[in-house]
C-alpha cells in the first residue's frame, strides 16, 4: 500500500467513526457550511468524489445508497470504493480527475483535504470531537496557499477568517477555508 492509501485511510476512518457515532438527530443539525445540516456534508462528498477521483472512468461503486435513506452506509460504499482503489496499484496508477496524474494524485491532492475538513464540519455540527489529524491538518497548512487558491477562486470556501498570528494549524486551516473554528 502506498502512502497516499495509509493517509486516506487514516482521514476517512475518522470521518467514518464521527460518522457511525452521529447521535439521534443529529443528521439534521446545522453544519458550519451556510444552508448545510449535517446529512448534506455526506450527501456533498458522496457525489463528487466518485466521478472525481478516477475521472472519466468513474468508480465502481456497490449500489450507491442516498445520504437522506443512510448516511452512513453511503459514506462507507463510497469511502470503501476509493480506499480499494488506492489500494489496487493499477488502479491507484490510472490518470485521475481535475487533470490529475493519477488516481492516487488525485485523491492527495483533493479528496484527503476535504474529507479532513467536511470531519470538522460533520463534528461541529453534531457536537463530537473536532480534533483532526494533526500530521494532515499540518501538511495541508503547508500547502494550503497553492492548492487552494484555485478552488477559492471557484467558490468552494467562503472568505478567509482572521486568526491570531500564533494560531495552531488546524485553527489556521479552518479559517483559510472561511470556518470560524
Amino acid at each position: 500500500m502506498s502512502e497516499i492509501s495509509e493517509r486516506y485511510r487514516t482521514v476517512a476512518g475518522r470521518f467514518t467513526d464521527l460518522a457511525r457515532s452521529v447521535p439521534e438527530g443529529g443528521w439534521d443539525s446545522p453544519a458550519p457550511c451556510e444552508g448545510w445540516v449535517a446529512r448534506d456534508i455526506v450527501r456533498h462528498m458522496v457525489s463528487w468524489m466518485p466521478g472525481f477521483v478516477l475521472g472519466n472512468d468513474g468508480l465502481a461503486l456497490a449500489k450507491p445508497l442516498s445520504a437522506d435513506d443512510d448516511p452512513v452506509r453511503a459514506w462507507e460504499v463510497v469511502s470503501d470504493a476509493i480506499q480499494a482503489a488506492l489500494d489496487d496499484r493499477e488502479v491507484a496508477t490510472r490518470p485521475g480527475g481535475f487533470g490529475r496524474s493519477s488516481v492516487e494524485d488525485a485523491v492527495a491532492a483533493y479528496g484527503i483535504g476535504d474529507v479532513l475538513v467536511h470531519t470538522w464540519d460533520l463534528a461541529r455540527a453534531t457536537g463530537l470531537d473536532e480534533a483532526l489529524d494533526a500530521n494532515e491538518v499540518h501538511r495541508l497548512v503547508e500547502t494550503m496557499e497553492s492548492l487552494f487558491e484555485d478552488l477559492r477562486a471557484s467558490g468552494q470556501f467562503g472568505a478567509r477568517v482572521d486568526v491570531a498570528a500564533d494560531a495552531d494549524d488546524q485553527t489556521r486551516l479552518l479559517a483559510f477555508t472561511g470556518r470560524r473554528p
